[in-house]
């Protein structure tokens, strides 16, 4: 079993705490790994230590900074034979899976190499007689990032990259089920250039969130969970006086027309719904066909695809999706495919008994569909976050639309149509943050920004793209006049445009 640590100050450093968490290989079911829990005081260095080396890091220039991401993403991909399964071993997803997994992550960090453009702040001449304006954008200082266990390498370098590019440095506390990823991370970032305490990672748990939470010298903090520990985070970031941007559950909704290619739509829920065994915050888990003939049709396709799917080792090259993350992540959707039969949903297919040959003691959960699901039932209102597709029949588009637009959650929501004007009016009225037509995980691009409404996302700014930049500097605008010779004495009154 190996014994895992934090990394402070530009090394590995073993935890002091007394305290630890299993790390799980799901595939077998067994601990394969401790994590160390850090304690305040912990966390209290690696702040330090970040706090220390910030400002020589913020004083390059900002086109070495991006040298230094650049050589990263080059590190990372001559390394991917080894990170992948690595990330693989740990959260239970393919290993194709966690090669997208890194590459959306390594995306965000290239567009971040932009920085000398995107920190370009604005210049205005003769605003007044001899007066210009011009401003600034500079970096925060120390910030935080807390990120998921269900995308141990994207959702880091989606705070690490941008946040780094401004002249930030870094503590990232990442979930302790599968923290060697995050770790890995840290130590290539070193190999890249970056220079010890500018990225620090600390294991652990509330604890650690909570110290840094309420320590004077982190500045902001980005977060991605739950939606009650978003709610969390954002109001205590608040309450000490940081900026936060928190992102949390998600209930995403695959609206299918009459007119749309139901082969097409059928295999997109098969990969959204079920891809990485459901444990994505942009996973399809509610699929609602328009008219009873074309839920008919849907189910008898997704019901025939289901039967074909294979649910194996995270390892094994056949494998369609893996196990889940934890013993207890598995529990949880056990108890939820309960519910939904207490409520009165048809299982259209059960994937409790699943049994893989020779990893018996896995984490697996087989696809599970629900047919004739409703909007009061708790597997439609909740988050389940496994391999759970609901059916929820529409009568019509209007209904259809009021059934993302209405939920609790507004993260993402897919369209599928051949008819534009529907489509248009679609993405146009939906109460969602991001909206896929004909797309069925609409996860932008890293030059666009990633950020769900209502119960999904608390704070003004979206994760990567232009929003990043803007959460993680400051802007600071200089009026300056250079006096001509010409004095006209003391002025009471305020300065105008007139």
């Amino acid at each position: 079993m190996t014994d895992l640590s934090h990394f402070i100050d530009g090394s590995r450093v073993a935890g002091t705490s007394g305290r630890t968490a299993d790390v799980f290989d799901p595939t077998a079911g067994t601990v394969a790994a401790q994590v160390p829990l850090a304690s305040r005081e912990e966390v209290d260095a690696a702040v330090a230590s970040a706090k220390k080396a910030q400002p020589e890091w913020a004083a390059m220039n900002p086109q070495r900074r991006a040298r230094v991401l650049l050589k990263f993403v080059e590190l990372a991909h001559q390394n991917m034979d080894e990170l992948a399964p690595l990330l693989s071993s740990e959260h239970g997803k393919t290993v194709p899976d966690a090669k997208g997994d890194w590459q959306r992550g390594l995306e965000v960090v290239e567009f971040c190499a932009g920085a000398p453009h995107l920190l370009k702040g604005e210049y205005s001449t003769g605003v007044g007689t001899g007066i210009d304006v011009y401003s600034i954008r500079q970096p925060l200082g120390v910030v935080a990032a807390i990120t998921p266990f269900n995308f141990p390498a994207m959702i880091p370098l989606w705070k690490i990259g941008p946040a780094l590019a401004t002249g930030n440095a870094v503590v990232l506390k990442p979930s302790e089920r599968d923290p060697s990823v995050p770790l890995r991370i840290a130590e290539l970032f070193l190999e890249a250039g970056l220079p010890a305490g500018v990225l620090n990672v600390v294991n652990g748990d509330k604890d650690a969130v909570d110290a840094l939470l309420e320590h004077d010298d982190v500045k902001a903090v980005g977060f991605v969970g739950s939606t009650p520990i978003a709610h969390y985070i954002y109001e205590n970031a608040a309450k000490y006086g940081k900026r936060a941007q928190c992102f949390g559950g998600a209930k995403n909704h695959m609206i299918v027309m009459p007119d749309a290619d139901l082969d097409h739509a059928a295999d997109a829920l098969i990969g959204a719904g079920y891809g990485s065994a459901g444990e994505r915050c942009m996973a399809i888990s509610v699929a609602v066909p328009v008219g009873q003939e074309t839920a008919d049709a849907l189910v008898a396709k997704l019901t025939e695809r289901i039967a074909d799917l294979t649910v194996g080792p995270s390892l094994a090259e056949d494998s369609d999706y893996g196990p889940m993350v934890t013993a207890e992540a598995k529990q949880r959707v056990l108890d939820y495919i309960q519910i939904g039969i207490d409520e009165g949903a048809e299982l259209a297919h059960d994937g409790r008994d699943l049994v893989v040959e020779g990893h018996e003691d896995g984490f697996f959960v087989g696809p599970v569909l629900f047919d004739n699901v409703t909007s009061d039932m708790r597997i439609y209102r909740e988050e389940i976050f496994g391999p759970v597709l609901s059916i929820v029949r529409a009568d019509d588009y209007e209904e259809a639309l009021r059934l993302p637009t209405e939920h609790e959650y507004g993260n993402g929501v897919a369209i599928f149509t051949r008819d534009g004007d529907t489509a248009r009016n679609f993405a146009t009225r939906v109460e969602t943050g991001m909206v896929g037509v004909n797309v069925p995980i609409p996860v932008p691009i890293a030059y666009y920004t990633f950020g769900g409404w209502k119960a999904s996302g608390f704070g003004d700014l979206n994760q990567h793209g232009t929003d990043a930049f803007r959460f993680y500097t400051k802007t600071k605008t200089v009026t300056q006049s250079w006096p001509t010779g010409v004095r006209e004495g003391a002025s009471f009154v305020i300065p105008t445009m007139s």
